[in-house]
């Protein structure tokens, strides 16, 4: 077992060792998986950002490190989270969520990364410019037709969104019809747990981290692919791991399961870069 260390806690990484095989859930370091890991996720940054970025009238913007995007959307209405006062829904967990879940992707695969995320909108052509991209709470989502055109030619053109905290069928409908704006054509699938992205990284076909607060729900992982099968979102329904990030450098939540949310963002980014 290996330690690596992050603000405030210490977490537990099991991986392969070459010698004796793989740890339950777990892999082996960037060192051991393959030589020149580092330089192949720079690569594929590169293309990845530069498919995004192709046909844009502007001149391609050049980023040195992986920056995560987070997206803001237009609501219908607050609802409860106004009367929280926790901010609009797309806000949740930010920044913290995402600094963090950046530290433990520098610490596992060496990439170079931006711990500060970048807030855009698809009202802008700014998302072409981050090949991944984070969404949450969608169940108050009410996209305008500029975001809906600009969401479809971002995952078209080979762009990648984390869809996750929300649950309850009236937000999973919702939802629902905003993708078929986006999509007339698709809809949201059921994933198997042999789908790539439950082990390109780590295994974590097995790993069922529960809801951080409403645990009586079943949490399930929805997508929607290309026509070539490329997978382009991923969607964290009944769960909310993002939260497990957020809170990853205090008590407040269990290690274990801090632990697993981790590896499921670890391995949605590696999917995004090397699909």
């Amino acid at each position: 077992m290996r330690r690596f260390a992050f603000p405030g806690r210490s977490f537990v990484r099991a991986h392969r060792r070459p010698e004796t095989g793989a740890a339950a859930g777990g892999c082996a370091p960037p060192s051991a998986r393959a030589p020149g890991r580092k330089s192949r996720l720079s690569l594929a940054v590169a293309l990845l950002g530069g498919l995004l970025l192709q046909a844009q009238e502007q001149p391609p913007l050049v980023r040195s490190k992986f920056t995560f995007g987070r997206i803001r959307f237009t609501t219908a209405g607050f609802g409860w989270f106004g009367r929280r006062g926790q901010g609009p829904p797309w806000s949740h967990d930010y920044p913290r969520g995402g600094q963090h879940l950046m530290k433990i992707m520098s610490e596992v695969t060496k990439l170079d990364v931006n711990l500060d995320g970048h807030i855009v909108s698809f009202e802008s052509d700014e998302p072409f410019e981050f090949p991944i991209a984070y969404l949450c709470e969608p169940g108050a989502m009410d996209l305008t037709e500029k975001e809906v055109v600009n969401m479809r030619e971002y995952l078209l053109r080979g762009g990648f969104l984390i869809v996750d905290d929300f649950r309850g069928e009236r937000e999973l409908d919702n939802f629902r019809n905003q993708v078929r704006m986006v999509f007339p054509d698709r809809q949201l699938e059921e994933l198997p747990r042999s789908h790539p992205v439950f082990n390109c990284f780590y295994d974590i076909s097995n790993l069922f981290p529960q809801p951080p607060y409403s645990q009586y729900l079943v949490p399930r992982y929805l997508g929607i692919s290309d026509d070539h099968g490329r997978l382009m979102m991923v969607v964290n329904y009944n769960n909310d791991i993002s939260e497990y990030w957020e809170w990853s450098d205090s008590p407040f939540m269990p290690i274990e399961q801090t632990n697993d949310a981790y590896k499921y963002g670890v391995n949605y980014v590696m999917y995004a870069l090397t699909h």
